[in-house]
C-alpha cells in the first residue's frame, strides 16, 4: 500500500509539473540567463564550447557521408533526398526555458534515425485513436494488398504492383510491439531494398541464408524494418504521415512550419484513389525528418513532460511508459527510437533514468526527468556526447 500511495503522488507530482512549468508559445521561446536559473555560466560555456570543438568526423557534404557510412553495404545508393548539414549546433532548455545554444538552431538539417521516435509516436495515436486495437495485435490482419506505384515500380508500364509487407508466414506472425522494438527479424524488400542489405554481416555467404530468428528473440536496428511499420502506420491512418505528425503533434506544441518529412522517390502508393508518399523512418538512404533545433527541442519537451504540453495530453502517458520500457534482449532500447539508459550504460555520467532520441551524425535530443533538463546536440561525435551531459550536469550543481 506504501509503495502504491508513492506511485500515485508520483503520476500526481508529474501531472502538476507537466501542467505548470513553462513551454514556449509559437514562434517565440523565452531566453534566460544561465544564473537566473542558478546555473554556473562558465561551466555551461565550457560545455558549449566542448560541444563546438567536438564535431561528428563525418564530412558536411551529405553525399560524400552518405557513402563513408554506408559505402559497403549492397544497394547502398541514396533514393531519397540528401542535404549537406550544419556545423556543430545545439540548445540547452532548463525548466522550460533556452539558458544555452550554439551553432545554426534555426536551420533545418537531416536528423535521420530521430525520424523514429516520430513515427513510434504516430503508432501510440492509433492504438489512443482505436486505429490499433493492441501492439500485441499482428500487424499483418491491419494490412490490404497495396498498390505501389510512381517511379520506378517494377510492374509501370504492365500493369499495378501490389505488394504484401506482411505475407509471408514469418512475418504473419509479427506484432506491432516487436516490429517497434527492432526484434521482429521482418524479412522481405521494400522500395528496392532487402532486409539483409542493411548493415550485413561480413561474412558474405551468409547474407542470404542466415537464421530467420523468432520473433522478439534478437533486437537488430535495421531500417528496411522500419520502412514496413511507416507503410504499415500509413495504411492504417489513411493519410499521409506528415500530415498526421502536423496534426496532432506539431502544431499544437508550436514548431515551425519548415520541418518536413520525405520518404524515397519510388516509395510512392495508391491510397483511397491518391498518391501517397510512404515516407521513410531515417535518412539511411535518404528522406526522413528535416528540422531544425528549435522544433527538435519542443518535441523533446513533449516527451520530458510524459507527452503533456501545458495541460493537455497530446501523447497518452502510458504510450510514453511503454516507449521506456526496455526491451528485453536490448534493455537500452524501448520503443523506437528510445536509448534507455538502464543501469546507466547508454550514458554513464546521467541518471538511470534519463533517456535521448537518437540519429546518425550524432544527432540527439537528451532528456533528464531528475533536472528537469532537454539538451538537443547536432553534428557531435557520438563518443563525445557522454562528456558533454557530464559537463551540462555539473553547470547545474
Amino acid at each position: 500500500m506504501k509503495q502504491l500511495m508513492l506511485w500515485c503522488l508520483v503520476l500526481v507530482t508529474s501531472s502538476v509539473t507537466a501542467q505548470n512549468g513553462y513551454f514556449p508559445p509559437a514562434g517565440s521561446w523565452e531566453l534566460r540567463a544561465p544564473s537566473e536559473s542558478g546555473i554556473d555560466s562558465s561551466k555551461l560555456n565550457a560545455a558549449i564550447a566542448f560541444a563546438e570543438s567536438h564535431e561528428t568526423k563525418m564530412p558536411r557534404d551529405a553525399k560524400m557521408a552518405q557513402a563513408m557510412t554506408f559505402g559497403n553495404e549492397p544497394f547502398d545508393d541514396a533514393i531519397g533526398p540528401l542535404a549537406d548539414r550544419a556545423g556543430p549546433t545545439g540548445l540547452i532548455v532548463y525548466k522550460g526555458y533556452i539558458v544555452g545554444s550554439w551553432g545554426e538552431p534555426s536551420k533545418v538539417d537531416m536528423t535521420n534515425s530521430v525520424t523514429k521516435s516520430f513515427l513510434s509516436t504516430l503508432i501510440g495515436l492509433a492504438v489512443d485513436h482505436g486505429l490499433i486495437r493492441s501492439i500485441d495485435d499482428k500487424v499483418a490482419d491491419y494490412m490490404p494488398p497495396i498498390e505501389w506505384s510512381g517511379p520506378n515500380n517494377p510492374g509501370e508500364g504492365q500493369y499495378p504492383h501490389l505488394i504484401f509487407p506482411f505475407l509471408t508466414k514469418h512475418n504473419q506472425l509479427l506484432n506491432w510491439d516487436v516490429m517497434l522494438r527492432q526484434t521482429s527479424d521482418w524479412e522481405g524488400e521494400l522500395w528496392g531494398k532487402p532486409d539483409w542489405a542493411d548493415r550485413p554481416g561480413p561474412d558474405q555467404s551468409q547474407w542470404l541464408t542466415r537464421k530467420r530468428n523468432a520473433p522478439g528473440e534478437v533486437w537488430q536496428y535495421n531500417d528496411v524494418r522500419v520502412n514496413a511499420l511507416a507503410l504499415a502506420a500509413t495504411c492504417v491512418w489513411r493519410l499521409p504521415l506528415p500530415q498526421v505528425l502536423r496534426q496532432y503533434i506539431m502544431d499544437p506544441i508550436g514548431a515551425s512550419g519548415t520541418w518536413r518529412w520525405y520518404g524515397y522517390r519510388n516509395s510512392w502508393i495508391v491510397l483511397d484513389g491518391s498518391l501517397v508518399q510512404s515516407v521513410s523512418g531515417g535518412g539511411h538512404w535518404g528522406g526522413g525528418m528535416f528540422i531544425n533545433a528549435y522544433d527538435m527541442a519542443r518535441f523533446g519537451l513533449l516527451s520530458l513532460h510524459r507527452g503533456n504540453w501545458k495541460g493537455k495530453q497530446l501523447i497518452p502517458e502510458d504510450w510514453i511508459r511503454k516507449s521506456l520500457t526496455p526491451t528485453t534482449v536490448e534493455p537500452t532500447y524501448g520503443f523506437m527510437n528510445y536509448f534507455l539508459n538502464t543501469g546507466k550504460k547508454y550514458l554513464p555520467s546521467a541518471p538511470a533514468s534519463a533517456f535521448a532520441h537518437v540519429g546518425n551524425g550524432t544527432n540527439i535530443i537528451y532528456l533528464d526527468p531528475d533536472h528537469q533538463l532537454v539538451m538537443v546536440a547536432r553534428w557531435i561525435e557520438s563518443s563525445e556526447v557522454d562528456q558533454l551531459v557530464k559537463m551540462v550536469l555539473e553547470s547545474l550543481k
